[in-house]
């Protein structure tokens, strides 16, 4: 690995290490897509600078064929069983140490109509799915503590500012009024005790 990163990878004092032996309290995951990975130390790569530095190329189809559904940010997919694969990931390799799902969201175009905005299927898909594969990671037996879905309201996105939307709530950036999404009812009928399969059965026949 050393010899891969050189000088990105940090040296630790034997102090540092010691103090790096001890267990985390939990581990919280960021996850909102899946790509696939192709190794490029052995076949050609056109590399950006971030990708370079793991040698690998990250890209979202294979054989001409998208690894799922794509959202507003390029690249971004609806993969849901790569969270359950990360869970486990995780799961394993840190030896059960609890798991908090800290970021899981779908993203719009700012640019889409009103309407489009606050009847967000797609959101509501995706939650439904990704969801899905948390309590699937769960039912195999992964330490999963608690779950966040980013972000309650539309917001300022740090690196796409308000070209896209995140929230359950649909902001007006001018005027701040606030309005229920589809998926925020969804997610509320959720949260009270009906089943995933339920609540989007639910959602479905009220719409």
């Amino acid at each position: 690995m050393r010899e891969m990163l050189l000088s990105n990878l940090p040296k630790f004092s034997l102090a540092e290490k010691r103090l790096l032996q001890n267990k985390v309290d939990f581990i919280g995951i960021n996850h909102y897509t899946a790509i696939y990975a192709k190794d490029c130390m052995l076949s050609p790569c056109n590399l950006n600078t971030y990708e370079g530095n793991a040698l690998v190329l990250a890209i979202g189809e294979r054989d001409g064929v998208r690894i799922g559904k794509p959202t507003a940010l390029d690249g971004f997919y609806d993969v849901p069983e790569g969270m359950e694969k990360i869970i486990k990931y995780v799961n394993k390799r840190y030896e059960n140490v609890p798991i908090y799902v800290t970021e899981n969201g779908y993203s719009q175009h700012s640019s889409n109509g009103l309407e489009d905005l606050v009847n967000d299927v797609g959101r509501v898909n995706y939650l439904h799915g990704y969801l899905s594969s948390v309590a699937s990671a769960v039912r195999r037996g992964a330490n999963v503590r608690g779950y966040f879905v980013w972000s309650l309201m539309d917001n300022f996105e740090w690196a796409h500012g308000f070209t896209v939307r995140f929230g359950l709530y649909h902001v007006d950036f001018n005027t701040q009024a606030r309005t229920q999404k589809m998926s925020a009812k969804w997610y509320r009928d959720f949260l009270m005790g009906s089943r995933l399969v339920d609540a989007l059965q639910t959602l479905r026949a009220d719409s």
